[in-house]
């Protein structure tokens, strides 16, 4: 219903106009009940006045709320540890939310819910992955918010340019004479599952070279969506059992590459690998990886979160990283054996 108005909103819910000005000004007195029932209609008459949003911020709370998916992801704690170094910088705690991916529908609902009840001052959003639409619909409550690991145009966001490193990896097998490369995906069905699997299949075609499905693979284990060792175990002992195994593999994750490391070691075979992240543990085991800043992305973030708390007005910010290959012993091993 285009443009609603508080009179709309009364007489839906069966308040007076009164009752539900001091709901949307966030005004004590109120039954939770009440304020609930009033929120609900006038998010289904689509009122989002901005001055509901203000009158809530100006209830300052001194704390910055980060919002992840999956708590236990490797990628996640090392950029929280440049958001927790950041944050010691200024007056806000840190409060940390996970959000359960049970579905597209259910992560937005459960991050909806969490503008509304406008517990912090302003919220960082880690690989979310929401849909446009979804975000856009965030903005309309009118609170500071700073993607990272995605963007969207209204909005502040660091991210990294995935297609790119996914480049990188296979320019490097291909230019060692290499066609008959493997991918290990997240779960197919996810967002950043499906943007990898595109930028591999994009660089294969642009080096003319034929895609095989079957060399793309997933283990059966969808803990954290499959970025895990487990998954990545499993789906290089698929590959390995194939009647043509894959010269090279990429994996879409650093910890799902820890895993296949290990599926190799166990069948007495190694193929070159790289792995997609950099975190801590690649740089002991001596994993080939794309490196994502992720402890420069928290930092930053943060950065843009406190300027936007300060200047609600100004344009989005978006940065770009640019990811870097890192070679290792884990792509020297095959290259070895063929000199």
């Amino acid at each position: 219903m285009a443009g609603s108005t508080i009179y709309d909103i009364a007489k839906k819910a069966g308040v007076s106009i009164a009752t539900v000005s001091r709901v949307v000004n966030n005004s004590d007195g109120i039954a939770d009940k009440t304020r609930e029932k009033v929120l609900k209609v006038a998010d289904e008459l689509g009122y989002y006045p901005q001055a509901y949003a203000q009158g809530l911020a100006r209830k300052k709370k001194n704390i910055i709320m980060v919002v992840v998916p999956v708590l236990s992801n490797y990628f996640f704690m090392e950029v929280l540890a440049g958001i927790q170094d950041e944050i010691s910088n200024y007056d806000y705690d840190l409060n940390i939310f996970n959000v359960q991916s049970n579905g597209d529908d259910n992560m937005f609902s459960q991050v909806e819910n969490i503008i509304k009840r406008q517990w912090a001052d302003g919220y960082l959003f880690i690989s979310t992955h929401m849909h446009d639409e979804e975000l856009k619909k965030l903005q309309n409550y009118d609170m500071p918010i700073t993607l990272i690991d995605e963007s969207h145009p209204g909005m502040d966001s660091v991210s990294v340019d995935n297609d790119k490193g996914i480049e990188k990896a296979m320019h490097y097998f291909l230019d060692q004479g290499m066609t008959r490369i493997a991918m290990i995906s997240g779960m197919k069905t996810s967002k950043p599952g499906k943007q990898r699997i595109e930028g591999y299949k994009n660089a294969l075609n642009e080096a003319g070279v034929a895609i095989d499905e079957e060399l793309i693979v997933t283990g059966e284990s969808t803990y954290r969506d499959g970025f895990s060792e487990q998954n990545g175990y499993e789906a290089m002992k698929k590959l390995l059992d194939l009647p043509n195994p894959p010269q090279a593999c990429f994996c879409t994750s650093d910890i799902q590459a820890v895993g296949a490391m290990k599926a190799m070691e166990e069948k007495g075979r190694q193929i070159p690998i790289i792995g997609y992240d950099d975190i801590t543990i690649s740089n002991f085991i001596g994993l080939s990886t794309i490196r994502q800043p992720m402890y420069d992305m928290g930092t930053l973030a943060t950065k843009r979160l406190m300027e936007r708390m300060r200047n609600r007005n100004m344009d989005p910010q978006h940065k770009v990283f640019a990811p870097e290959l890192i070679l290792r012993s884990s792509t020297d091993v095959e290259l070895e054996e063929q000199a």
